[in-house]
């Protein structure tokens, strides 16, 4: 089982997605930004350093939000959502994502989130 987290992040009252833009299982879908936990760090160690890789953000971890297992077909990833409390820096893409975006709740049923991602979705609705 691969463990991942994700970042449900708010900023004036809109909530950052990213479109998956190298993953083939979830390539253009969309997502809550994070990634893989490596050796020796907790969660909310992986998303701080993991956000600032892939989005070049500094954040400040708050609660945890969810977990979700899915399986994929050709991997099992348990994914976990914290709350952002804030963060610094400008969002600038890595290679993980082609687009980002700032939504209102009520523009979640608009994208096709990953299959991982979509309970979270419900959650926020």
């Amino acid at each position: 089982m691969i463990e991942v987290t994700a970042a449900i992040i708010f900023k004036n009252e809109k909530l950052l997605i990213a479109r998956r833009a190298d993953d083939f299982e979830i390539q253009n879908l969309w997502e809550f930004p994070g990634g893989k936990i490596e050796k020796g760090e907790t969660p909310e160690e992986c998303l701080a350093r993991e956000l600032h890789e892939e989005l070049g953000i500094r954040a400040e971890i708050g609660e945890f939000f969810a977990e979700n297992v899915h399986a994929y077909p050709k991997k099992i990833v348990r994914l976990r959502a914290f709350l952002v409390k804030n963060f610094t820096g400008e969002i600038s893409l890595s290679r993980e994502h082609s687009e980002f975006r700032w939504i209102g709740l009520d523009e979640l049923d608009q994208f096709t989130f990953a299959p991982a991602d979509r309970p979270f979705v419900e959650k926020l609705k």
